[in-house]
């Protein structure tokens, strides 16, 4: 059975056909002024033979409803993704599961069936940037959650006066983290911080469980604030729909309502 895999975060969207175990080709946009039309035509359209859709999204309920619609047109229901407390060998730690994010929770699937038998941290950096402690056996142990670089960045510029007109125009500076200018001083600043949680967060979890966790990073803004990790750690562009592959197999299709329920 032929399945597609869409994971909708707050700015962009991925996508992928997943069939007879196997993940296709990730696809990915910007949806932020997409109507029902568009996610008809650049992710439904272009997924011939799907039977199922399966997605994680965060976007909200005008997104949801959209991509909902156009996955009605095609006469396939549309499955959203929420947070149990156990499924895809992970056990959500929080008192409440459904506050965990989806996002966070099918990272965390990702993330420990990636890399099995060691403790991992699923990093996720976007709009903001949460951190969830995965133990070997599955058990989510918490997380923590702070402004990603961008956001860093964007609150600075629209919160300040000094900073804002100093970081436009100008020289560039150095790339390091000593910057020469205010603009790459406020891009480091931030994404440097990010680094340093990550690293204080494998230190913390190393005394928690006495053995140091992986770190497995994802999102719009990995590839800026891995390399400036001191923990070892793999970039996975694709763990959401990575994680939503291992759910898939292992979560039953959701029945269609009955007309009753429609009314």
């Amino acid at each position: 059975m032929a399945m597609l895999l869409i994971d909708v975060g707050n700015t962009r969207i991925k996508w992928a056909r997943f069939d007879k175990g196997r993940l296709g080709t990730r696809r990915a946009a910007l949806h932020a002024d997409w109507g029902v039309d568009d996610y008809e035509r650049r992710v439904i359209g272009a997924a011939r033979g799907v039977t199922r859709v399966l997605v994680a999204s965060v976007a909200g309920k005008k997104v949801d409803r959209s991509l909902a619609a156009a996955t009605r047109r095609a006469g396939i229901k549309c499955e959203f993704m929420s947070v149990p407390r156990r499924a895809g060998g992970v056990t959500v730690g929080y008192l409440e599961p459904w506050r965990l994010g989806v996002d966070r929770f099918v990272a965390a699937v990702g993330a420990h069936h990636l890399f099995k038998g060691v403790p991992v941290w699923a990093v996720g950096v976007g709009t903001a940037m949460t951190l969830d402690l995965i133990a070997a056996d599955g058990k989510h142990k918490g997380g923590v959650i702070i402004p990603a670089p961008a956001l860093m960045v964007d609150t600075l510029l629209t919160r300040t006066s000094g900073i804002r007109r100093r970081a436009q125009g100008g020289a560039s500076g150095a790339k390091g983290f000593l910057a020469r200018s205010t603009r790459v001083g406020i891009r480091q600043g931030a994404r440097f911080a990010a680094a340093a949680l990550i690293d204080r967060a494998v230190a913390e979890a190393e005394t928690l469980m006495g053995k140091r966790p992986f770190v497995v990073v994802t999102g719009g803004e990995s590839a800026a604030v891995r390399p400036l990790l001191k923990s070892p750690a793999a970039g996975v562009p694709d763990l959401l729909l990575k994680g939503l592959a291992v759910l898939a197999q292992q979560l039953p299709p959701q029945p269609a309502p009955s007309r009753a329920r429609r009314r």
